[in-house]
């Protein structure tokens, strides 16, 4: 089935059919008794609909659900992940053996729902710094074992992805500073590893950014700054760009709904918020067979 909408990392790719067997296992176990009232050879058809506005994302798990179980269901498709849909809007209708759809509708639409979740929440928070030029940015505050569907629905939800894992990213947090005796003894011990992958720290008093910015990291991290801090931070960091640098200014700390346009508008290039794949709420789905 042709996927369309924002595009699947390899990474994201190559691991929905191992989350989608793990997901069946959990819930098939040794097998599904309450199917086994369905005569075997019934065919049937149903329908998913939402049950409120969302964005849209997780057709290739729920893709994936159904090739596992039975091949012979087909999934067509009305809407493209990262599509905002309305309440009772039909997402995609399915037909085939009635016992691999019902055996599958909880998996499916656990998936869907939960990415769905994500991208919603990332749309909101996107619209909210409309026209200011801020992105609004994921963390690793992911679902364990869900990192990579997550991070796809940030993209489908209008955002972007911060680091992937600790393997892509040198970000020294305030722990490392500590440890390592200071922010710029930190970057030079970081420099020193020459990793190849972009230098990221974190700064909790503008002493701090300063020196980072003229460390010139790829990205500093403002931690709980006040607007006022914020606003200074951004000056010094466009003063370091004019001159030549590469410095992007992020908030991270603790930016809602009701504050985000505030951040935004000092002029930073990007928001942190982790609360888009840790508190999350999963869209209301549901399937109903015809």
């Amino acid at each position: 089935m042709s996927h369309s909408g924002p595009s699947i990392s390899p990474d994201c790719a190559a691991g929905i059919a191992d989350s989608v067997r793990l997901a069946l296992a959990e819930d098939v176990g040794t097998g599904d008794v309450t199917a086994r009232l369905i005569a075997a050879d019934k065919q049937a058809s149903a329908r998913v609909i939402s049950r409120e506005a969302a964005t849209v994302c997780g057709r290739d798990w729920v893709d994936e659900v159904f090739r596992q179980l039975d091949a012979r269901v087909h999934v067509q498709w009305n809407v493209a992940d990262g599509e905002q849909v309305a309440p009772d809007q039909v997402l995609f209708t399915l037909q085939g053996p009635a016992r691999a759809m019902l055996t599958g509708e909880r998996t499916a639409l656990n998936f869907l729902q939960t990415l769905s979740g994500t991208a919603t929440s990332v749309r909101q928070y996107v619209d909210a710094v409309a026209g200011t030029g801020c992105r609004i940015v994921d963390t690793r505050k992911t679902l364990p074992g869900l990192r990579q569907g997550q991070k796809y629905a940030v993209v489908c939800g209008g955002g972007y992805n911060h680091r992937i894992g600790l393997y892509d990213g040198i970000l020294i947090k305030e722990n490392h500073i500590a440890a390592a005796g200071g922010i710029a003894a930190a970057i030079a011990q970081a420099r020193a590893l020459e990793s190849g992958v972009p230098l990221m720290t974190e700064a909790e008093t503008l002493d701090e950014a300063r020196i980072a910015i003229a460390e010139n990291v790829d990205l500093l991290l403002v931690d709980d700054f006040t607007l006022d801090m914020l606003r200074e931070a951004v000056q010094l960091v466009r003063a370091h760009r004019a001159a030549g640098g590469r410095t992007q200014l992020e908030y991270s700390g603790g930016a809602t709904l009701a504050t985000a346009r505030g951040y935004a508008e000092t002029g930073i290039d990007r928001i942190a918020i982790g609360s888009l794949t840790k508190h999350l709420r999963a869209v209301d789905l549901s399937m109903r067979f015809a």
